[in-house]
């Protein structure tokens, strides 16, 4: 479990610095006060704020990831988040190629793409923009060129915290940018930052330590001690040796992976309400219907008849195939959860997945030996039924004595 968590911590925090841009204070055109390295997306941003008249003179370094797509930046004056951004994008003009920036504003129709993205005067005093190509005039858009989209800004009095957005997306049609990847990456580029002290909100470390709670849990719980509980209650039973402990054991191991996966849960639930507008469906029905399943498993418990009563049949019926089920959805949105956070390359998805091939390898040895064992036992009691084994032993008993009497 240790292990895991270790993992998870080298894959959630490791690659995010490893791959990030460096920021710097110094371009060709001007030299900034500050700078910020970006959580997503190689971006950076640097500034210099003017409080005596609330001016903010800033530059946005991104890339592209198309010859024909465009790179945006933007201020959203009232959260963290795409809809209600102003923003500026630059992308090569149609018909010249050149490297152009327009102002648009991301009103919820954008969200929906109910109809193009059109340009227009944004809503915020905005002085100056502009944008150019790192490398100069000569440098031409392509997939990982960089791009700087200049900035000046008048904010308003006394304040200094902005809300800031940033995305990138591979295709522009006429003049109107469509809409960008949905990868984890580009779905988190917001941020709210304080332009005098340099520092970002809390907002996004708090969900990316939920995130990390989130994933280990889950892992651990619907992704292990599930499974774990299962190969119990299927291998254990059958060493007389053990008695009932082996049901004890999988009472304990289901019901401590229910309600360390039910803690997982509600933490999935609270991150979907601090992300509004991120949503994975596939990744989220698989969490209620296991979810679901396992509440019912565990008020089977309740309801479990007797040995002797008629409905116990029906009722292991139901246990087997409501517990199957549940595992199995369990392991699947598991490695769902990699997906969505971008970590389906990651040692903490190796480490998981070494675990899991453990425990399978273990099954099928455990299945084996069952199937071995049953066969050995309906093999003697055919024996015994045609009177081999029976004969055999009077033989042996016969010959046994007759060397006591001579003796």
């Amino acid at each position: 479990m240790l292990f895991l968590y270790l993992f998870f911590l080298l894959i959630c925090n490791g690659p995010q610095q490893a791959f990030s841009a460096h920021c710097t204070t110094i371009t060709p055109t001007k030299t900034f006060e500050k700078c910020m390295t970006l959580p997503t997306q190689q971006a950076s941003i640097a500034w210099t704020f003017y409080p005596h008249n609330a001016t903010l003179d800033l530059v946005f370094s991104g890339s592209f990831i198309s010859p024909t797509g465009w790179v945006g930046w933007g201020i959203n004056p009232n959260s963290a988040e795409m809809t209600g951004t102003h923003a500026l994008i630059a992308f090569p003009d149609p018909n010249t190629g050149l490297l152009l920036v327009l102002p648009y504003v991301l009103d919820p129709t954008v969200k929906l793409q109910r109809s193009p993205l059109l340009s227009r005067p944004l809503d915020i005093h905005l002085r100056s923009s502009s944008a150019a190509m790192y490398g100069g005039r000569m440098a031409t858009v392509h997939n990982g060129a960089a791009v700087q989209i200049y900035a000046t800004l008048k904010l308003e009095p006394n304040r200094t915290k902005i809300h800031h957005v940033w995305n990138r997306g591979l295709y522009v049609q006429g003049y109107s940018p469509t809409i960008h990847p949905t990868a984890i990456t580009d779905l988190l580029s917001t941020a709210t930052i304080d332009i005098l002290s340099g520092t970002t909100g809390s907002s996004h470390s708090n969900i990316k330590t939920l995130k990390i709670a989130h994933g280990i849990i889950n892992s651990v719980s619907w992704g292990i001690l599930l499974p774990v509980g299962a190969f119990s209650a299927r291998y254990l039973r059958h060493i007389q040796s053990m008695g009932p402990s082996w049901f004890y054991a999988h009472a304990g191991v289901q019901l401590s992976g229910f309600l360390l996966g039910t803690v997982g849960f509600a933490i999935g639930i609270k991150l979907g309400e601090m992300s509004p507008g991120v949503v994975y469906g596939l990744h989220r029905k698989l969490g209620f219907a296991a979810f679901f399943l396992g509440g019912l498993q565990t008020l089977a418990l309740l309801f479990r008849p007797k040995t002797t009563n008629k409905f116990r049949k029906y009722w292991k019926s139901y246990h087997h195939f409501v517990g199957y089920s549940c595992v199995v959805l369990g392991v699947v949105n598991v490695f769902q959860g990699f997906e969505v956070m971008g970590s389906s390359r990651s040692y903490a998805k190796l480490a998981y997945c070494l675990s899991l091939a453990t425990l399978i390898g273990i099954s099928i040895a455990s299945e084996v030996n069952s199937w071995v064992i049953f066969c050995r036992k309906a093999k003697e009691e055919t024996l015994r039924r045609e009177g081999l084994i029976g004969e055999s032993e009077k033989g042996s008993g016969r010959m046994n004595l007759m060397g006591l009497t001579d003796h």
